[in-house]
């Protein structure tokens, strides 16, 4: 499928994209995510993996865009929770 990237146009095969990200241990997702293989990336990571480019020449929409129409599922990264909001162990809920 050909896209353009950051003005650049790339001519990108979803198994390509899989072969590329094997191998490559995903980051702490806190944005657009996609799965690749059963495992959840950054968009931002796999841009930067398939086109070689600078973060910061493309935006997450673009990748998005570009990977869903190849066949990826993309999605928001799920709220991380604060950290001090679960209970410890043994305390009830108003943490007493």
């Amino acid at each position: 499928m050909r896209c353009v990237i950051a003005h650049f146009p790339f001519d990108l095969i979803k198994s390509e994209v899989e072969q590329s990200m094997s191998g490559i241990t995903p980051e702490v997702v806190t944005g657009v995510a996609v799965t690749i293989e059963g495992r959840v990336y950054p968009v931002m990571q796999v841009g930067e993996v398939i086109t070689r480019q600078n973060r910061r020449d493309f935006t997450a929409g673009e990748m998005r865009r570009a990977l869903t129409r190849l066949g990826f599922t993309c999605h928001d990264a799920p709220p991380a929770a604060p950290a001090g909001d679960a209970p410890r162990a043994g305390e009830g809920a108003l943490g007493w």
